[in-house]
C-alpha cells in the first residue's frame, strides 16, 4: 500500500524540483553566455614587427577575410609593433590583460624569447587561440651576387662562418637564425661565428640584399616572390621537405644540395594574459571559420604559406611541446641563456 506523503513533504520535494530547475536554467544561461560573447568595440590585430613585415602580412589577411566574409560585427585594425624581437609588440599585448579585443599574430619567438634572454614574456604568459599557418624559410641574394646557390654559401660559410653578411628579422634564435645555422652544420661552420644584422622585418632584410649592405636574406618565403619574378633577388635554397609551388617553383631545397636541412616557422593568433574562457571560446569559433573559407586557403597558397589551424588547447599543447626541443636546439648552438 502506498504512503500518502505530507503536506510537509511535498512541499519539500516541490522546493528540491525548483531549485534543481533553477540551477539547470542557470547553467544553460551561462554556456550560453559563453557562446555569445563577442567584441563591442574595434579589435587590434597586432603585428610584432614593421609594417610589410611577413607577421603584417598574415595579421592583414586574418583583417582581409574575416571583413571579406562578415564573419564578425566589429570594427578591425591591423597595428604594428615592431621593436625588440618581437617584443614590443608582446609587451603592448600584455599590456591589455583579459581584453579579448587585442589578438597578436606571433611567430615562435613567444616561445624562444625567454630561452634566448631576449625577452622574459613566452608562451605561458599569454592566451593561445590558434594555429593558423607553417611558413617556409628562403635564403635569398641579390640578383648580381657571386654565390649561385646553396653550394656556394655553405663552401663560403665552411671556409670562413664571418666571410658571408646576414640579414635576418626579427631576433637571433629565431627561425631564421636556426635555419641558417643548421645549414651551416651541414659542412662543419660555427654558427656562433655568423656576422649578422637583426632587423625589425624580413622586408627590411629583403632591402638590405637589394641595396647591397649584405650578401644574404634568411626569410620566411611569403615576402619573397614577387622579387624573384621581378628579378631583382635570386633564392638560392629553401628549407622545405619539397620544393614549394609558385614563384620558387625552381628552387632547390636543401636536401637537394646535400644539406639534410628541414626546417620552417608557424604563424599563430595569441591573445593577452588572463582571457576568459567565454572569449577564448569565441575566438576558437571564428578562427574555426576562417580556416575554412577559400579566400583564406588560395591567398595562403599564392604567399607560399601553408595551413595548419589548430584550436586553443591543440595550439597551447604545440607550444609546450616545442619549449623543450626549441631550448635543445637553442643550447646546442650556443643561443640558450
Amino acid at each position: 500500500m502506498r504512503r500518502r506523503h505530507s503536506r510537509k513533504e511535498t512541499i519539500i520535494r516541490f522546493a528540491h524540483t525548483l531549485t534543481a530547475c533553477t540551477c539547470a536554467a542557470l547553467t544553460v544561461l551561462a554556456f550560453s553566455a559563453q557562446a555569445q560573447w563577442q567584441p563591442t568595440r574595434n579589435v587590434e590585430i597586432i603585428a610584432p614587427a614593421a609594417a610589410g613585415s611577413a607577421l603584417d602580412s598574415v595579421a592583414r589577411l586574418v583583417q582581409k577575410v574575416l571583413q571579406d566574409k562578415k564573419l564578425v560585427t566589429a570594427n578591425l585594425t591591423v597595428v604594428d609593433k615592431a621593436g625588440g624581437g618581437n617584443a614590443v609588440g608582446f609587451n603592448y599585448l600584455n599590456s591589455r590583460p583579459a581584453d579579448g579585443q587585442a589578438v597578436l599574430v606571433t611567430p615562435f619567438t613567444i616561445i624562444t624569447n625567454r630561452i634566448t634572454g631576449a625577452n622574459p614574456i613566452n608562451y605561458q604568459d599569454i592566451t593561445p587561440i590558434s594555429m593558423l599557418a607553417d611558413e617556409h624559410i628562403a635564403f635569398v641574394v641579390n640578383a648580381n651576387s657571386s654565390i649561385k646557390n646553396g653550394r656556394d654559401l655553405l663552401e663560403r660559410l665552411k671556409r670562413d662562418p664571418a666571410s658571408v653578411s646576414m640579414a635576418l628579422a626579427a631576433a637571433l634564435g629565431n627561425a631564421n637564425h636556426i635555419a641558417v645555422s643548421l645549414a651551416a652544420k651541414t659542412v662543419g661552420a660555427d654558427p656562433k661565428r655568423f656576422r649578422i644584422a637583426v632587423f625589425n622585418s624580413s622586408g627590411e632584410s629583403i632591402t638590405a640584399v637589394l641595396g647591397g649592405h649584405v650578401e644574404l636574406a634568411i626569410t620566411t618565403t611569403g615576402l619573397v616572390g614577387g622579387h624573384v619574378q621581378a628579378g631583382r633577388v635570386r633564392v638560392i635554397a629553401v628549407a622545405s621537405e619539397k620544393r614549394l609551388a609558385g614563384a620558387l617553383a625552381a628552387v632547390p631545397t636543401w636536401r637537394e644540395q646535400g644539406a639534410d636541412v628541414v626546417f620552417s616557422s608557424w604563424r599563430a593568433l595569441i591573445g593577452p594574459r588572463g582571457m576568459t574562457p567565454e572569449q577564448v571560446a569565441y575566438w576558437d569559433g571564428l578562427m574555426a571559420k576562417l580556416s575554412t573559407q577559400d579566400e583564406w586557403l588560395r591567398d595562403l597558397d599564392q604567399n607560399a604559406l601553408t595551413p595548419a589551424y589548430m584550436n586553443a588547447e591543440a595550439t597551447r599543447k604545440v607550444f609546450a611541446q616545442q619549449a623543450d626541443t626549441l631550448r635543445a636546439i637553442l643550447t646546442d648552438l650556443g643561443l640558450a641563456r
